[in-house]
């Protein structure tokens, strides 16, 4: 059986798989959970299904995302796309 890593644990890991990486750019974990945030956002799932993943007490914090999120207007469609979709099948 494994144990959870400690933060310290995991910010180690990190800072290791940078250096073999050979990224230069600064990032700690907390970028990963923004990317993740952010990538979350531009696949389409809807912000509060975010908040409760990032395990956010309110919107407005994971508001902060969709600044950064590239979300295409293209991307969007109505439900009637969707339910014509569904009576085709």
């Amino acid at each position: 059986m494994t144990s959870p890593l400690s933060a310290r644990g995991v910010q180690w890991a990190m800072k290791e798989a940078l250096k073999t990486s050979g990224i230069q750019k600064d990032a700690c974990v907390h970028t990963l959970r923004h990317s993740y945030a952010t990538h979350l956002l531009e696949f389409g799932m809807d912000i509060d299904t975010v908040k409760s993943l990032l395990g956010h007490a309110h919107l407005t914090t994971t508001m902060v995302y969709l600044h950064v999120a590239r979300i295409s207007k293209t991307d969007r469609f109505s439900p009637f796309d969707r339910l014509y979709q569904g009576l085709q099948g």
